[in-house]
């Protein structure tokens, strides 16, 4: 159902089985799949696109154009996967052509109430945001990476697989993946162990990374250095070539 009130421009594609809230608008490059539940007052703008089974909340501004002064209307893009949901006033802008030309966010997400994320961010699966959670440009958040409340993630920083970032946290740089990170500026506080057996993780699995974890944090030795003996000692696990892959390939430098 598409209610009466809503505003949906020429050159819009919405698939029958999606139902759209009353007053919300949805832009000529709105291009919305099946299932999908989105409120009132919500307003799907520019070239975005919109997978399945998405719930959108009320006073979401999706596709808005970028937050950056170089932006000058280029047809940049949004594309959101499937089975996410965008609580009320959550913000999301497409990418810039200074960047990739493309923000993504992947599938299962929950983005709380005012998550930003802004241009050129790519975003995972099954990742949580919280309330407030505030991503400048060029982020990339890994799957089951977890952010709480009012944390403020700088630009081309990236989170790793199921880190966690504690709420208020200002992270400036790289959060290898499985790790704790919390303060201003975020400072690694050990691994994520509570979120690595919900997840499924063996005992053997954890114990593994949490090796790895003192090798590179407390052996006191260069990062290169490190990553060399943790590959020399394990690394033929799955695991410990994600942690030390993230590591070895970080630009800004890993949070210490």
């Amino acid at each position: 159902m598409i209610d009466k009130t809503a505003i949906i421009y020429p050159g819009a594609s919405i698939d029958v089985s999606t139902d759209i809230g009353p007053y919300t608008v949805v832009k000529s490059g709105g291009r919305i799949g099946k299932n999908n539940k989105i409120a009132s007052h919500v307003v799907i703008d520019g070239n975005t696109e919109i997978g399945d089974n998405n719930t959108i909340f009320q006073f979401a501004s999706i596709g808005s154009a970028p937050q950056d002064l170089k932006y000058k209307g280029e047809n940049t893009k949004l594309v959101i996967g499937n089975n996410n949901i965008i609580r009320e006033y959550v913000t999301m802008n497409p990418g810039t052509v200074t960047g990739n030309g493309i923000t993504v966010v992947g599938n299962h997400n929950l983005f709380m109430m005012h998550v930003h994320i802004a241009h050129d961010c790519m975003i995972g699966n099954h990742a949580v945001l919280a309330n407030n959670a505030t991503l400048a440009g060029h982020i990339e958040i890994q799957d089951y990476a977890i952010l709480g409340g009012l944390c403020a993630i700088h630009q081309f920083v990236r989170i790793g697989e199921s880190a966690l970032i504690a709420g208020g946290s200002m992270v400036v740089q790289d959060i290898p993946p499985y790790t704790i990170a919390s303060g201003d500026r975020a400072r690694i506080y050990g691994i994520n162990r509570i979120g690595l057996k919900r997840r499924g993780f063996t005992k053997e699995e954890i114990e593994t990374i949490k090796n790895a974890f003192k090798i590179l944090y407390r052996s006191k030795v260069t990062v290169k250095i490190a990553a060399e003996k943790i590959v020399q000692e394990m690394g033929g696990q799955d695991k410990v070539k994600k942690f030390v892959d993230f590591v070895l390939n970080s630009k800004r430098g890993i949070t210490r």
